[in-house]
């Protein structure tokens, strides 16, 4: 039996307020997606505050929240309510001094079909996120939910091509990227250009190397926590890729909205069939891939 095709949507917005605000503000769109038939949808990285990262405080690990918090008990209620899959990537405190960036999967029927601790930490000029964050151990990881077999990574991980093979690898039919990148306002001019078309060039890269759906959720708008700093201009362009790399749905730089593509099985099934990467892989030569640099 051919596998039921299926609606992605990304939310797009801009995150500047407080918890409560950010709550109200994300279970809005995700109503919002829900009334235009997506099945699965999307927020941002950290979608319950601003991008706190810009700096090194310890008073912002007051905005985590342990698992099955706020955010569990909001989204879980919404899915079940909405019938509808949502990614809900949270400032997760494991334990006192133990804090992570993580992501629910929340099934439609309001159980959590899903849980993925961000892998790859950086550490660049205003996202100081190895201040904040214990790098995921749950590994790569793919999710049944009752749309379709999905992969959530977060942000960093979206530059790694091993993350996204070894999720595909696991049955994942979608690869989503919850994120929050941006310009640093005073290098915009110089490098933004080259730093967004590499950030949409890797992904779709994952794309065509695994003959699989992308999705990147992107943060939008200018976000300064810090006083007398230039703070980050998130640029948005949230966008999905199919299997070909092709772009199938794109938001704007400096728009809040909502982005939708269609799962279809058959086509991914076509462009494998056609580009057998996964078939000529040739794992006996890989090994040297865990070494952190061959000598």
């Amino acid at each position: 039996m051919a596998k039921k095709n299926y609606t992605i949507a990304l939310t797009q917005v801009s995150l500047n307020g407080t918890p409560e605000e950010n709550l109200k503000k994300c279970t809005h769109w995700v109503r919002k997606a829900a009334s235009q038939n997506a099945d699965v949808v999307c927020l941002p990285e950290l979608y319950s505050s601003f991008y706190f990262c810009q700096s090194e405080n310890v008073e912002y690990f007051d905005l985590a929240e342990p698992l099955g918090g706020v955010s569990h008990q909001a989204f879980s209620a919404l899915a079940k309510e909405l019938g509808v899959v949502i990614i809900v990537p949270f400032f997760e405190k494991r334990m006192p001094g133990v804090y992570h960036n993580s992501a629910y999967i929340m099934d439609s029927d309001g159980t959590q079909a899903g849980l993925y601790r961000k892998m790859h930490i950086p550490d660049d000029p205003s996202y100081y996120e190895k201040f904040y964050f214990t790098p995921g151990d749950l590994g790569y990881r793919a999710f049944d939910t009752q749309a379709g077999r999905i992969g959530t990574l977060i942000c960093w991980d979206q530059w790694y091509p091993e993350g996204a093979r070894l999720t595909a690898l696991q049955g994942a039919e979608v690869l989503f990227y919850p994120t929050a990148i941006g310009w640093h306002p005073g290098e915009k001019e110089q490098y933004g250009q080259k730093q967004y078309d590499a950030w949409t060039t890797v992904q779709r890269g994952h794309a065509v190397a695994n003959g699989i759906y992308v999705a990147a959720c992107n943060r939008v708008g200018h976000e300064q926590p810090v006083p007398h700093t230039p703070g980050i201009q998130f640029w948005g362009a949230s966008f999905i890729a199919g299997p070909q790399g092709e772009i199938l749905a794109m938001a704007s730089h400096d728009q809040e909205e909502i982005i939708m593509a269609q799962i279809d099985h058959a086509y991914m099934e076509d462009v494998r069939r056609n580009w057998p990467f996964l078939r000529d892989r040739r794992i006996d030569t890989y090994s040297d891939i865990t070494k952190r640099a061959i000598d």
